[in-house]
Order: structure tokens, then C-alpha cells, then sequence
């Protein structure tokens, strides 16, 4: 099967070591929470990320990184217009002594689906469907943004012949910040990135400073409070799909609304929708252009959509499974699943298509 690279991230970066007291990790049925399934013999781990990386289960990580890691410098020195740019800002600005790191990749297909949550506020889901990879969890707390949890595929940053995981858990979580594919920040802004199956590319070029795919999600992630001012805050940059791969980013907020961004000859398109697969939904002569099997996922989320106006996290996180890649057949999986509560900014992870068990991060943790 042929495999297209759908986007990549250039960048190299080294901290000093840092040291952390441990994860907490404690089993739902030790506390409370109002986002753990009832009445199902499942587990859910509520965890408390600390800032020594710690390993979830094979492939999954969680890490907690507190701090400024230069973002507001990046963004005042005008930005990057190229993968290239970002290594020469963070080379130039914070320390050459590692080799180039890269970021980069295969075909992924993901799903998305936004809900109102039948006991109050709003549910996002995510699937990130791709080969077997590693995942890393990074709950943040920037000195001048908003906190946040996001997910970064590890094996998108390679170096060479350096293995990232000899860095420092702090230089590993940096380079993770920069290189975000979904998350949710402290006011239940969620953004996640999907690609679609097309040749085309994004290249703005006006005079507005630059972002690429994966800042472009820092950045929502870090300044925006809703859809409202994530759009403001993307009209405000040129965007640069990294390695020339066509992307569209999906926004949802706690009020409910949620939108993907899509750019038609090279022009910002917004389009009002609960359910993002991969397939162009602006109307015009784009609607439509994607992968056949993007086009089944997302019937299949509408027949869900269209029985029920309202859902539980445990329907949403049904609903993800049932378009998982185990359902198709192919090379892929889903690699992670994501229930994100946007009223109690609490994210349940669900790790290569295993459904009974959750792992349970509070953006506020």
C-alpha cells in the first residue's frame, strides 16, 4: 500500500535533566469523578501527570511540563513559515547541542465527533488512527497561557541516530509541546488536526507572521478560549502545512460550538459540523475530495448523531469504536482514543483500541 508523510516538524532542543516525585495513579473506584463510566466492569486510572515522563503501558506516556518553553518568543519574532524555520529559531534561541530532530510520518485517518453531553455541557471525541507508535501525554502549565493536555506521536521526532528518549524528560516534553496533534486547554477548547487525501497544499503568503500545522494547535491551545477566538487567532497568521500535506483542523468549545478550518486555494474556510473525518465539507469545488473509507466513518458517526441529539461519555467513547481502524482491516489502528469532557476539562484515553480501560487527566491536575 502506498503511504503518503502527512505533515513534519523540524526542531532540536536540549534541557537540563529534571526530577519528579512520581505519577499518582489512583483507580476510579478509589474516588469520586463524574467522568468515570458507571455501572460498566471497566477500569479507570485517574492520573496526576508528574514532570518525570512515566510509561501509562507500552507505547503510552504521560509527562507534566510547567514553565515558559519559549512559545511567546517564538510568536513575537514572527513565527515560522517552515519546519526548517522553527529548528533555526529554537538553535539560535535556546541550544544547539543536540542533532536535528525531525518530525514526520505515514498516512493517518482520524475521526472526530462533538456532542452535547446528556448531563450537562459538551463532549469531544477523538480517534487518532495510524501504525503502532509511541504516544506521549503532556499536561502543561505555561507561565503566560492557558494549562493544557495534549497528544504528540514520539515517533513522528527522530534524530538521526539519536534515540529522543536519551533526552531529559523536560527537553522531551518541549519538543512535544511544539509538535501537538489534539488537546483540550483549561476552558474546554479542543483542537485536533486530521489530514485529508489530497495533493493540494497550504502555503499562505501575506504579511502576517507565520505558523505551521502542528504551532498552529500550540497556539489555539495556549491563547484561545473558544472557537470565537481560535478563529480570530488563526486569521491573524499565515499558516504552512508542514511537508506540503494537506491538513483541516476541527475546534470545539465548552458552549457547544464546533467548526473545521480548511483552506481552499490557500484562503481559510470555515465550516459549521459536529463530525470531522477526512474529506473536505466546505461546499464548492473541494466538498467531498478525500479517502472512500473517510466517507463511511463519517456516515457511520451521523447515523449515531441522528438517533441521539445528546450523549454520555460512555456512548461517545462507544461511538469512537465504532469507527475504529480493527473495524476495516487494515494496516493501521487506532493508536489513541479520547473522550475530552469540556465541562470538567477532564480527558479519558483510550490506548490501541482497548475500551475497557480508561485513563482519566484533568487539564487542572
Amino acid at each position: 500500500m502506498k503511504r503518503k508523510i502527512c505533515m513534519t516538524l523540524i526542531m532540536a532542543w536540549a534541557l537540563s535533566t529534571v526530577s519528579g516525585c512520581g505519577l499518582n495513579v489512583k483507580s476510579s473506584d478509589d474516588i469520586g469523578l463524574d467522568n468515570a463510566v458507571k455501572g460498566e466492569q471497566m477500569e479507570h486510572k485517574v492520573i496526576v501527570p508528574d514532570t518525570k515522563i512515566t510509561e501509562l503501558e507500552k507505547g503510552l506516556s504521560v509527562v507534566r511540563y510547567e514553565g515558559n518553553y519559549g512559545f511567546d518568543d517564538f510568536l513575537q519574532q514572527g513565527g515560522a513559515s517552515s519546519d526548517e524555520d522553527v529548528v533555526e529559531y529554537i538553535g539560535s534561541k535556546l541550544t544547539t547541542n543536540l542533532p536535528q530532530l525531525f518530525f514526520g510520518g505515514n498516512p493517518f485517518g482520524c475521526s472526530t465527533l462533538s456532542v452535547r453531553n446528556t448531563e450537562g455541557g459538551n463532549l469531544f471525541g477523538r480517534n487518532f488512527d495510524w501504525d503502532t507508535c509511541n504516544a506521549l501525554i503532556i499536561s502543561s502549565r505555561p507561565d503566560d497561557g492557558y494549562a493544557s493536555v495534549s497528544t504528540v506521536n514520539t515517533n513522528f521526532i527522530k534524530a538521526g541516530g539519536l534515540d529522543i528518549s536519551r533526552l531529559s524528560d523536560a527537553a522531551q516534553a518541549i519538543v512535544g509541546l511544539y509538535a501537538p496533534l489534539d488537546g483540550m486547554n483549561e476552558e474546554g477548547l479542543a483542537v485536533s488536526v486530521n489530514m485529508i487525501g489530497d495533493s493540494d497544499t497550504i502555503e499562505q503568503n501575506t504579511e502576517k507572521p507565520d505558523i505551521t500545522t502542528t504551532t498552529a494547535i500550540r497556539l489555539l491551545l495556549d491563547k484561545a478560549a473558544n472557537v470565537e477566538e481560535a478563529l480570530d487567532l488563526l486569521s491573524q497568521y499565515d499558516l504552512h502545512a508542514s511537508m506540503g500535506m494537506m491538513v483541516h483542523l476541527v475546534l470545539s468549545d465548552a458552549e457547544g460550538n464546533s467548526v473545521v478550518v480548511e483552506y481552499i486555494d490557500h484562503e481559510m474556510v470555515v465550516t459549521k459540523t459536529p463530525i470531522v473525518t477526512n474529506f473536505y465539507l466546505a461546499e464548492g469545488k473541494k466538498y467531498g475530495i478525500g479517502t472512500s473509507q473517510s466517507h463511511t466513518r463519517y456516515d457511520i458517526l451521523n447515523a449515531v448523531l441522528e438517533k441521539q441529539e445528546t450523549m454520555t461519555e460512555a456512548e461517545v467513547r462507544d461511538a469512537l469504536d465504532s469507527v475504529s481502524k480493527d473495524n476495516f482491516g487494515e494496516f493501521e489502528s487506532t493508536e489513541w482514543s479520547i473522550v475530552m469532557n469540556q465541562d470538567t476539562k477532564k480527558l479519558t484515553y483510550y490506548h490501541r483500541e482497548n475500551y475497557n480501560k480508561g485513563y482519566i487527566i484533568s487539564v487542572e491536575s
